[in-house]
């Protein structure tokens, strides 16, 4: 079981960069990567609540919820 981070799908529907996303939230692009790629091992509510914000989206359609995915 894992949560699944499903920001790039989210920023290419918005249309929208990496970097303009993390300038706009506040947070360092490398930061965005780590949470992008799933390494983020926690995620404050206010930067969720800004990137929601900014993306004009709902946590639940950036973070999901499914058994372990194998390789």
């Amino acid at each position: 079981m894992a949560i699944y981070i499903d920001l790039d799908l989210m920023l290419v529907k918005r249309k929208c960069r990496s970097l303009d996303l993390a300038n706009a939230v506040g947070i360092s692009p490398q930061n965005l990567s780590i949470l992008k790629t799933g390494k983020a091992k926690a995620i404050r509510f206010s930067t969720l609540n800004a990137i929601c914000e900014f993306l004009e989206c709902q946590p639940g359609d950036i973070l999901r919820y499914a058994e372990e995915e194998t390789l």
